[in-house]
């Protein structure tokens, strides 16, 4: 794998794949993080829809009929910390396929034409948004838990806000954001890396835009995005015959030793069929059909999620047995042994390599991962054309040194995490 800085700032990944295919993702740090004004939320996802209206030189249409004809598959999307377009195309047709993209984001016409009727569709995307039960058992423990961080608001705002979002905060939002030096592209491809690089150079050769007033986030002084949870059990009634819950505890203060000790215990705690949660709640007593967790380690986002569904008369049961199994793990010192660590951190090698198995999935995660994780922003020589040779990814480096995990390290971790929970009810 290589990673190159290109002269206008841009970095670009590369690895190679033996196929017929190439897949790519374009990603900018320019997610919901970055929106400071709550009246305006929503106004980063809104600026992905915008884009593929057309430009310069097509219209939506042909955009459209564009993106079909060459991708077996395309997608955007935003999440807190950055907005990634990503597709997947016979590699015969990269260059057709890159040049199509490095038009829609470098010359979108942003145009008030279709921009009223692009808003209403956003709308209803927000009220399906709210009909997935565990989404919004999320959206209201988040906002439950805290008073200034950004998740306490939907990615894609809320019905006040999107009518708040005029074209002129849309067109601020990108020219602020959509810069080179805060773009990474990822490509996995069949293509040499001397074709791949010079495909993407000539691209984007007139794509110049430097960040000007860098965020507080672009600079990474993390204290802005980050606060202490409310803890405590707070309770929705949507009219739901069943109940949805999640407890939630903030990661934001671990080290990157530690959120790797915790991916290690959460293999065991909460993914899985012999998963702690799982046989606490499912099998051995019988009142919940899905139970689990999740790490979610974004930047901006950062939470342990413990999430089940239920019966409302059951909910506040199963809420107390994952609570008692919480503390009776933190107290235990037998479990995790040196043999039952080196089968947990096979379990999660494993289950890595099925979820990037997909290139497409792979390069989105090259892209994201060096948006949130990488030190492509301090490396960075303007005018320069650097190439980094064997490079690795922090995709790659989260799961380094997974066998230097020992019971000492999880058990202090758990210890720290699992304190002053917030637990959403939703019924």
């Amino acid at each position: 794998m290589k990673r190159v800085f290109l002269k206008n700032g841009i970095t670009l990944i590369y690895k190679y794949n033996p196929n017929n295919l190439t897949s790519f993702s374009i990603a900018f740090e320019a997610g919901a993080n970055l929106e400071s004004d709550p009246q305006y939320y929503g106004v980063a996802h809104a600026l992905e829809h915008m884009v593929y209206k057309g430009t310069k030189n097509y219209t939506e249409d042909e955009i459209n009929e564009k993106l079909d004809k060459l991708f077996g598959f395309n997608n955007a999307m935003t999440n807190y910390p950055y907005a990634v377009y990503y597709g997947t195309c016979l590699s015969e047709d990269f260059e057709e396929g890159i040049k199509l993209y490095g038009d829609i984001l470098k010359n979108p016409s942003l145009a008030e034409e279709g921009f009223k009727e692009e808003m209403k569709v956003i709308l209803e995307e927000l009220k399906e948004w709210k009909e997935d039960l565990y989404q919004a058992c999320e959206d209201e423990a988040f906002y439950n838990a805290f008073t200034n961080r950004r998740i306490k608001e939907l990615i894609i705002g809320n019905e006040q806000s999107l009518k708040n979002i005029g074209l002129n905060h849309i067109k601020e939002f990108y020219e602020r954001y959509y810069t080179a030096d805060n773009c990474v592209i990822s490509v996995i491809s069949s293509l040499d890396f001397k074709r791949v690089l010079n495909l993407v150079e000539d691209t984007f050769k007139d794509f110049t835009k430097k960040l000007k007033n860098k965020s507080s986030y672009i600079l990474n002084k993390t204290e802005s995005i980050y606060e202490e949870n409310k803890h405590g059990t707070f309770k929705s009634q949507i009219g739901s015959k069943g109940a949805k819950v999640q407890i939630i505890y903030p990661i934001h203060s671990l080290s990157e030793e530690e959120i790797k000790a915790l991916r290690v215990f959460n293999v065991a705690f909460g993914e899985g069929t012999s998963s702690f949660t799982y046989d606490e709640i499912r099998t051995k007593k019988g009142i919940a059909y899905d139970v689990g967790s999740t790490i979610k380690n974004e930047k901006g986002i950062k939470i342990l999620k413990i999430y089940l569904g239920t019966s409302k008369e059951n909910a506040e049961k199963a809420i107390d047995i994952i609570l008692r199994k919480t503390e009776e793990l933190k107290a235990s010192n037998t479990y995790f042994t040196q043999s039952r660590i080196e089968e947990l951190v096979k379990s999660l090698k494993l289950k890595r390599s099925l979820l990037l198995e997909r290139s497409i999935q792979e390069s989105a995660s090259l892209a994201n991962y060096e948006i949130m994780y990488g030190d492509f922003r301090n490396k960075k020589v303007f005018n320069n054309l650097v190439i980094e040779e064997n490079y690795i990814s922090p995709l790659y480096k989260e799961l380094n040194e997974l066998e230097s995990i020992d019971d000492k390290i999880i058990m202090d971790t758990i210890k720290k995490v699992f304190q002053n929970p917030t637990i959403q009810i939703l019924e």
